[in-house]
């Protein structure tokens, strides 16, 4: 991505400037599994690591190629690799950087899923420690001797918790530390964490990239801030040539060949097409999300809001300071005993349904789905109450989201 271009300009004429043989417009869609090649030793040469090229489809295709260095091009990054899922790329790094008897420090406020993940690793032998990672302090401390790697989200799912990213990066580039970012909630149009020091950022692509809900995928960026050289987990067979590459060839290597978690060159395109709009998108369902915001902040019947557009949120200031804008997704409590499920039931252009960065408003409650299996105690620990709904605020006319929800309340 060129400081001469913008952001949509860039991913828009992204495929013209690969210059694909007859013209397309787009990236073809490449479906063969396997790849020929004339000479017996290019196709030894490509095994081997000496050559660019494609031997077989689990580790890449053209049309994989082709979203990777878009994505790179958005995160601004030297490198970067897409996985069959957001969770697939996640799993990735830390099946392949981490080992038995590393230490993980990572945000308390994880996403459902990837705390789930995080369970895993500890019975993997992976000693992994949840902080609040809004304060430095709490980072800081959990410092160990095995201390590896630090993990947080931009803007938590579904409190809006934002770390303190800059301060954070700064402390992990002085120790050594790889800081890995997930990038879903903001995007690298609303935020790129290189500007933090991230060395890996992890973007959903599910979610705003692709926008329309119609397909799976996720992505592992390297920035280029971390010297991998230091690193002990480089496997001597991925030490060779360029150092700033070894991460992104092991992932590949170890995760791609070895575990399959693939992008399939439908979904990649499907993504790469979807990308095209994720600004114009995103400028949509962010003003609506801030209006629905101060709408339901300021109603009797609404107990607290969970947005970092509003001024009253403790990371407020912080958001205006990184952010480009403030998100689409905003949660918020409905007075106690409330039924969030009839409240969800009387909204009719709302969607009932777990995703977000979708063209569509989605909403579900949190206590009875997401975090359901997190039990009561572990809920209350990081902020989820009964009577929580999260919300992903689509593209809809933000007049018509305001009515709706407007009327919702009335019902209670």
């Amino acid at each position: 991505m060129t400081d001469k271009k913008g952001f949509t300009s860039c991913i828009v004429h992204h495929d013209r400037r690969q210059k694909f043989s007859n013209g397309p417009v787009h990236a073809p869609i490449y479906n063969s599994v396997l790849y020929n090649h004339d000479k017996t030793q290019d196709l030894i040469d490509i095994f081997q690591g000496t050559k660019a090229g494609y031997s077989y489809s689990r580790q890449a295709t053209p049309t994989s190629d082709s979203l990777q260095n878009l994505v790179n091009e958005a995160e601004q990054g030297i490198g970067s690799l897409v996985f069959a899922t957001g969770m697939a790329a996640i799993s990735s790094v830390f099946l392949t950087l981490l080992k038995a008897g590393d230490h993980l420090i990572a945000s308390q406020y994880l996403f459902g899923n990837t705390h789930s993940l995080l369970l895993t690793l500890q019975e993997l032998g992976i000693e992994v420690s949840l902080v609040d990672t809004c304060d430095l302090e709490s980072v800081m401390a959990a410092k160990q001797a095995n201390t590896r790697m630090v993990f947080t989200e931009t803007i938590a799912n579904p409190g809006t918790q934002i770390a303190d990213l800059s301060a954070i990066g700064d402390w992990c580039a002085e120790l050594g530390l790889v800081y890995f970012v997930d990038n879903t909630m903001t995007s690298p149009y609303l935020f790129r964490p290189k500007a933090v020091k991230a060395a890996l950022v992890m973007n959903s692509l599910s979610k705003f990239f692709c926008g329309h809900g119609s397909v799976l995928g996720g992505s592992i960026t390297d920035t280029g801030q971390f010297n991998w050289q230091d690193y002990p987990n480089i496997f001597d067979a991925y030490r060779k040539g360029d150092s700033s590459k070894w991460a992104l060839m092991q992932i590949k290597k170890k995760y791609l060949r070895d575990m399959g978690g693939s992008l399939s060159a439908d979904a990649a395109y499907q993504i790469a097409v979807g990308a095209e709009t994720m600004a114009l998108r995103m400028d949509r369902s962010n003003a609506s999300a801030l209006a629905l915001a101060q709408m339901l902040d300021a109603h009797p019947k609404v107990k607290k809001v969970y947005y970092p557009g509003l001024a009253t949120h403790p990371q407020h200031d912080l958001a205006t300071k990184l952010f480009k804008k403030y998100g689409s997704l905003l949660s918020f409590d409905l007075i106690d005993g409330a039924d969030c499920a009839a409240f969800l039931d009387s909204i009719d252009m709302v969607l009932n349904a777990t995703h977000l960065g979708d063209n569509r408003t989605l909403a579900l409650p949190m206590a009875s789905t997401i975090f359901f299996e997190m039990g009561p105690k572990n809920r209350a620990s990081i902020g989820i109450g009964d009577t929580m709904i999260r919300c992903s605020v689509g593209i809809e006319e933000t007049d018509d989201l305001l009515s709706e929800f407007s009327a919702a309340l009335e019902q209670l």
